[in-house]
């Protein structure tokens, strides 16, 4: 093989893996996560700790589900489970990893949550009237003589 036929191999084979969709890095381990209701101004409550108040957006692991209380008074109480799921972008670049035979990117990607996607995202809920309706959010438990779970942080991935 000549000089100017390595430098092309070696060219070619940087442009694939630099453009092959690893999740690693295109996707970070976290995602803004989006829960709307109507009416709005419903507490929103999630497992993991975190509270907001409708509509809101939340940087939240993609790899946890989690369970959402919402709660406001005059509305029944809703509550529900967000799944996270390998999404079609987090697939493409899963395969893009295998194969480049990246099992290392497909190993980081796995353990990280980068190839998963929090769903419904968004959420939106029609909340149900109710008297008198949720009065206090109840979720997340808090634990026997302790403080309610903390949020996830992020890490500077």
């Amino acid at each position: 093989m000549t000089r100017t036929m390595h430098i092309s191999t070696l060219m070619a084979t940087a442009s694939l893996l630099l453009s092959s969709g690893c999740a690693t890095i295109t996707r970070t381990p976290s995602q803004a996560w989006t829960v709307e209701t109507r009416p709005i101004s419903a507490t929103a409550s999630l497992s993991n700790g975190e509270r907001c108040e409708t509509p809101c957006s939340l940087k939240l692991r993609r790899k946890y589900p989690f369970t959402l209380e919402l709660c406001k008074p005059g509305y029944a109480r809703v509550e529900t489970t967000v799944q996270s799921g390998v999404s079609g972008a987090g697939g493409t670049a899963m395969a893009g990893n295998v194969l480049i035979g990246g099992l290392i990117g497909v190993g980081i990607d796995a353990g990280t949550g980068a190839m998963k996607d929090l769903k419904p995202n968004p959420l939106i809920v029609e909340l149900e009237p109710a008297e008198p309706g949720c009065q206090t959010p109840t979720f997340p438990p808090v634990p026997e003589g302790g403080q309610p779970p903390k949020a996830v942080e992020e890490s500077g991935s």
